[in-house]
């Protein structure tokens, strides 16, 4: 179990980040990424997964989507970005592609939302 007063200064870290005026990508950064306070805070697999299960988790969330609806900044396009391949069957493909129709958005954009959603390690495979 984790404690509610970490989780409380976290999405009390994640509220003053956001007052700041910080685009979204910077946000992520210093609040969900791997050297941001919620990695920080809670280091293990299990906090981890415990915390991203608490309503201050979901609060964070629901700020990062606010702040990615005003797009980038001009210093967070400064920082690199990576390309990622992934290999997925065609109908999978197939289905994103009108999912992202049906959002209006570019696939990218649609990816990079699913990317920022809990992934409850129960429905990931194993690899062999």
């Amino acid at each position: 179990m984790i404690a509610a007063d970490q989780q409380m200064e976290v999405k009390r870290t994640a509220e003053e980040a956001c007052s700041r005026g910080l685009d979204w990508v910077t946000f992520y950064r210093e609040i969900l990424g791997p050297h941001g306070i919620v990695r920080r805070t809670f280091p293990t697999t299990e906090s981890l997964a415990a915390f991203k299960q608490s309503e201050a988790y979901h609060e964070i969330q629901e700020m990062l989507a606010r702040l990615r609806q005003q797009g980038t900044s001009a210093a967070s396009r400064e920082e690199p970005t990576r390309v990622i391949t992934i290999r997925l069957p065609k109908s999978m493909h197939d289905g994103l592609k009108i999912e992202a129709h049906e959002h209006r958005i570019s696939m990218n954009k649609l990816c990079i939302s699913k990317l920022l959603e809990f992934i409850d390690p129960e429905r990931v495979p194993a690899e062999f």
